[in-house]
């Protein structure tokens, strides 16, 4: 048996002292370990002289400790937060799962005594050490090092400033209000966080404590997708952070709190957030709205409108005076709608006044009222103002009262273009529901011009959808005619690639009912018909409800069945 030579220890020594490795090899590994900063295992690995798996039997087996495959592992266990990442990245040495005053750690390199010193020092438990696979377990301190924002430290290193500044005003109060947020690590996560929730076209940002692990998701072509578990410990600079920037009161947590924030990304661009925490059993959840401008600019092309439909809405929205509603649940794309007919319509001789709660999108040339229920500012108040302001054309962010129903309704009978939004499944469903407000049945169809009802499907990935059969009696029951399954068309799936993040979708389209009021809609109105009697006329008319508006977009191939199905839910 080879003797060891004094400069060898450890796992190396036990490696040369058993046969399993040259002690020429040993030392020359070990220089180069030095030299990287990286751990001798690690090294040995690198240099293929012994397989991962190889070091981890012998490590097992030569020093009596239990060995794991990090493949079956189940994540649930980790213990969030019990060793920073700055120590599982020095130490090579990550947490598994905890078992009352035991911590058992992954390691490769079990005669390496400061990693579990100092994972003994750090988590004040008894460490129990498993032996893994190198690679493997750098796999793991990666995942591990990434769900907990541990970038942080080369953020922190990197000289080169973010594309992304907060405004001066909100800098300014950043600087002066609080020690606490004064912690460039933090800063420059959330800054991260936030360039990247806008490259992927995310819409909003969920920051989320719980118990033991704290979380940041971002919406994604309306699906929620989990991005990352900073640890536990920073979720306070987090929200404070946050706040702050807001111009929210940071010492305030019992109560819910709304506010605004932007973001330049460049001298021609910058992104509004609008912010509203919520108290919650384990701390403040944020939801931040991303408010992009440029969505407001696409186009009335972009949206989805059926020519058919696209000559309605435009038509309506010409006309001189009148009420357009549209109407769909939360998140359903009403907002971007409104402003792109006010963006058609704004121009230098139209005066548009508009109140919102609150204003989403700034658009220059249109006058924006954020109501303020707690300073008597309601959206009543502000349309009384608005008809004392020669306007032309009036926006309502959403009628939710009699009162502003009543004044809306005097101003699209006055003379006014009317826009405005209500909560409900579709345009039909819409005359009964202001019906149901007060409204006399006279008003509603002397003023409402066109309803639109709307919903948001995900786009198929161009770059990886593919064609599906579906049986023909599943086509039926989708809302298919015979007449439509000619065979002259293909149906899409989806299927997923690094385009679409293995999503198989990518974007949204959307699916709309333009119902114009025609005369004998009216009638029904006027007879107080119910929301089944005006779809019926609207069927006769030939206009396309939502399920079959989203078929055509299934036989266009913008998106596939089941996601018509699950949006339309008809």
């Amino acid at each position: 048996m080879a003797q060891s030579p004094s400069t060898l220890s450890g796992i190396a020594r036990a490696l040369v002292q058993q046969g399993r490795l040259q002690e020429a090899d040993a030392d020359a590994i070990q220089a180069q370990a030095q030299a990287n900063q990286t751990s001798f295992v690690q090294a040995l690995v690198a240099s293929k002289k012994l397989s991962g798996l190889q070091v981890a039997e012998f490590a097992a087996q030569t020093f009596g400790y239990p060995m794991l495959d990090l493949a079956q592992l189940d994540p649930a266990y980790i213990p969030p937060g019990a060793l920073d990442r700055k120590l599982m990245q020095t130490r090579r040495i990550a947490p598994l799962y905890k078992r009352g005053t035991k911590l058992f750690v992954a390691i490769s390199d079990p005669t390496y005594l400061q990693a579990l010193e100092d994972a003994k020092f750090q988590s004040g438990a008894v460490i129990e050490p498993i032996i893994v696979e190198d690679p493997k377990l750098g796999q793991l301190i990666d995942k591990l090092v990434e769900a907990s924002g541990a970038n942080l430290k080369d953020m922190v290193n990197d000289q080169d400033d973010l594309d992304l500044n907060v405004p001066e005003e909100s800098q300014v109060e950043a600087d002066t209000s609080t020690n606490e947020v004064d912690d460039a690590p933090v800063v420059k996560y959330i800054q991260k966080l936030l360039l990247d929730a806008i490259n992927s076209g995310a819409s909003d940002i969920h920051f989320e404590p719980y118990e033991k692990f704290y979380r940041v998701r971002y919406r994604i072509d309306g699906v929620l997708r989990e991005v990352a578990q900073p640890p536990l410990a920073i979720k306070e600079k987090i929200s404070s952070r946050i706040k702050v920037i807001s111009k929210l009161d940071i010492s305030e947590k019992r109560i819910p709190q709304d506010g605004r924030m932007k973001l330049v990304l460049s001298k021609t661009r910058a992104i509004d957030f609008r912010v509203s925490t919520l108290p919650t059993l384990f701390g403040e959840k944020i939801c931040m709205r991303i408010l992009d401008p440029s969505s407001a600019t696409l186009g009335i092309d972009a949206l989805g409108y059926e020519p058919d439909q696209k000559a309605a809405l435009l038509d309506a929205v010409h006309r001189p005076y009148g009420m357009v509603l549209v109407t769909g649940p939360t998140g359903s794309g009403k907002t971007v709608s409104l402003y792109t007919c006010l963006n058609i319509l704004n121009e230098p001789g139209i005066n548009i006044s508009t109140a919102e709660d609150p204003a989403e999108i700034n658009l220059p040339g249109i006058n924006q009222v954020n109501v303020n229920d707690k300073a008597g500012l309601t959206f009543a108040a502000a349309l009384k103002s608005f008809l004392r302001q020669d306007p032309d054309i009036i926006m309502v962010g959403e009628i939710r009262d009699l009162e502003t129903a009543d004044i809306s309704i005097k101003a699209a009978q006055t003379g006014h273009m009317v826009f405005s939004t209500l909560h409900t499944n579709d345009a039909p469903a819409t005359l009964s529901r202001m019906l149901n407000m007060g409204i006399a049945p006279f008003n509603i169809a002397s003023s409402v011009i066109l309803i639109t009802g709307q919903r948001l499907a995900r786009r198929l990935c161009s770059a990886c959808k593919k064609p599906v059969d579906i049986p023909h009696d599943v086509l039926l029951r989708a809302g298919y005619t015979e007449d439509d399954l000619d065979g002259s068309w293909q149906p899409y799936g989806p299927v997923g690639c690094d385009i679409c993040k293995g999503s198989g979708y990518k974007g949204r389209v959307g699916i709309y009912q333009v119902m114009p009021i025609s005369e004998e809609m009216q009638r029904i109105i006027m007879r107080q018909g119910n929301s089944i009697d005006i779809a019926d006329q609207a069927k006769r008319e030939g206009i396309r409800d939502l399920r079959q508006s989203g078929l055509l977009k299934v036989k266009q191939g913008m998106t596939s069945l089941t996601e018509v199905e699950a949006v339309t839910n008809e």
